[in-house]
Parts: C-alpha cells; structure tokens; sequence
C-alpha cells in the first residue's frame, strides 16, 4: 500500500511535484531523515518536501519504471546496484551531477559519462539471527552459506523473493557470486530441501517472521534466520525501550552481500530544479551524517561522520560478497527466472 507523507505542505501544493514549490521524492519504505535535518534544507532551499513511499524497492523501481512518462515525482530513492542496470535501460533518469559528488568515495560512482544517477548510502544484505534461540538450543549460529544447507539449521531461514524484492534479490546474487554460475541453482535447491521459507519482501520475513525482531515476537514468529541487512542489530538496539547492552540479534558475516542505493532525477519531473536541489542535499554533510540511526545504513561520502553506536553493533562486512553491475545486467532477469521455477515452483 502506497503512503504519502507531506513535510510542511500548504493547500495548495500538489502531490505530483506540480506546484514549483513541492518537490516530491519517491521511496522504498525504509525512507527516514530528522525533522530538523529536513526542515534545514526546506528553510534554505525554499522547498517544501512531499514523500512518497511505494512499498519494497524491487516495487517500487517496477511501479517508477511503468509511470516514467507520467512520474509520480521529481526524484526517485532507493534503486541499488541490483537492479540499476533495469532503471537505467528503461530511461527513469535523466542526467544531473549533483554538488558534492566529487566527495562521493571512488568505489560507488557508476555512471560517470551521463550522471544518471548519484550514490547515496552503502550496506551490507547478510543473514540475522535470533541469539536467544541459538543460545536455548545450545546451537551455534550459522556464519557462511554452506552452513544454511546443513541438517541443524533445517526449516529457520526465511527470506524475500528475489524477484520483488531487493534484500531477497541481493542475497540471489550473494550465492551467485559465492557458486558461480554453474552452481548456484544447486545450492538453492539443497537450500529449498533444507525447508526456507519465501514471502514477498522485507517488512514480512523481518517484522513477521523472523524470532529475533521485535514485530516478530509480538506475532508469535518461529524462524530464528532472516535476510536482512548488517544494521538490523543496532536498529534493534536503538528503538528498544530500555534499550540493552547488547543487540539481541547478530549477523552471518560469510553470507554477506554489498548493497549501494542510488537516486536520480525522475525523467519528465515535473519539478525538475526542486529535484536537484533534493539530490544536492542528499550529498550534503549533515544529510549523510543523518543516515545511519534513521536508515541505517552507511554514508558515501568522503568524511561523513558515522554514530559510534552504529558501528559498535552494526559494523560493515570485512569481505563481503560483490558482482560486477556489467554482470548483474548480463545475468540478473536469468537468475531471476530460474530462480523462481527452482523455488516458487
């Protein structure tokens, strides 16, 4: 279900980014900022900003993709480098090379003829697990892929669908890049033998179904092995009450893979000079700095000051699993498709 948040509106400004006073971004549904970080920036900048949030990523780059030529805003947030390669080849964006983006760290710039699109953050998809449930099993929690598909672990690892979902495509690519080409449709079948569970995105498998979260215990959930991210730990830290020393949940370091979202310029924005100065401020300090405890995930920028909570328990993979975006676009409908006979069959 789409929601719209409006960020000081007045009556006359229209959802669609129609009014030069609005400017609207369209999101995934993991879009946060402060409200005094936005308000900042619609004080300076003379814009009022409208968010628009379009379900899971996978979503809502399809549902962008489909209303390019009557865009639902002005900027678009939260394609990642899984499904760039579709965004760009369909025409969601048109150029722009924002104010900053020469402080954007050399290992997430992509599109550097036409500036399509601007990196914004960086994370890592990993699998979680649910402490309490290794501890009172007396089971040592799982770190690698292989360690899925062995008995131990049989029928507790929930995950998304790879072909709606971005953290459930990621983890696709993870095991494609850990197997190659010729060996990760047998994994995924020892994986299905081994009992995962697939729902349709993220909120589901993490608030509904995975032990481990707080959603998930108050629904009864019993799959202690979720794909999420490398910073779900903190977020579970941070928005307990009281909050404990110690996340309740940890991170399989062996099955991570590196994400990096990206925004861009919606073609045929109607706003299209608000867009830009939205798209400026997501590269300024204060925005990137601002990142971590709403969105949790990283910064991109050069020098960005990273909340030494976050780090303590939500630090970056040291060896994550990566693919070349060439061979993402090369591959990803394939894998997509053969996925979905061999698991969803």
């Amino acid at each position: 279900m789409v929601g719209l948040s409006a960020c000081g509106s007045s009556d006359g400004d229209q959802a669609g980014g129609g009014d030069s006073k609005t400017v609207t971004l369209v999101s995934h549904n993991s879009w946060a900022v402060s409200k005094d970080v936005l308000a900042a920036f619609e004080k300076e900048s003379g814009y009022k900003v409208r968010v628009l949030e379009d379900g899971d990523a996978g979503q809502a780059v399809n549902k962008a993709i489909l209303t390019k030529d009557n865009p639902q805003g002005d900027v678009f947030f939260g394609v990642d480098n899984t499904l760039l390669s579709r965004a760009l080849d369909n025409g969601l964006f048109q150029s722009y090379e924002p104010k900053g983006s020469d402080r954007v760290l050399p290992e997430y710039r992509v599109d550097q003829d036409e500036h399509r699109v601007t990196p914004v953050d960086t994370g890592d998809i990993c699998v979680n697990y649910d402490k309490a449930y290794f501890s009172e099993h007396k089971l040592t929690p799982p770190d690698s892929f292989d360690d899925l598909i062995k008995p131990e672990y049989k029928n507790l690892l929930v995950t998304e669908n790879a072909s709606t979902s971005s953290p459930g495509l990621g983890f696709l690519l993870g095991t494609a890049a850990e197997y190659g080409d010729d060996g990760w449709q047998d994994y995924w079948k020892k994986l299905e033998a081994n009992g995962v569970k697939v729902v349709d995105g993220w909120e589901q498998a993490y608030n509904e179904e995975f032990s481990g979260s707080a959603g998930g215990k108050k629904a009864g959930a019993d799959r202690p092995l979720v794909v999420s991210y490398a910073s779900s730990p903190p977020a579970e830290v941070i928005y307990a009450d009281p909050q404990p020393k110690t996340a309740p949940t940890g991170v399989a370091e062996g099955t991570c893979f590196r994400q990096v979202e990206y925004a861009g310029l919606l073609s045929n924005a109607k706003n299209a000079q608000g867009g830009k100065a939205l798209l400026d401020f997501l590269l300024t300090e204060r925005f990137q700095a601002d990142m971590p405890l709403n969105m949790f995930v990283y910064p991109v920028v050069e020098g960005a000051e990273v909340p030494e909570e976050f780090v303590k328990f939500g630090p970056q993979a040291e060896d994550p699993e990566t693919m070349d975006p060439a061979k993402i676009a090369d591959n990803r409908d394939d894998w997509v498709k053969s996925w979905t006979s061999l698991v969803l069959k």
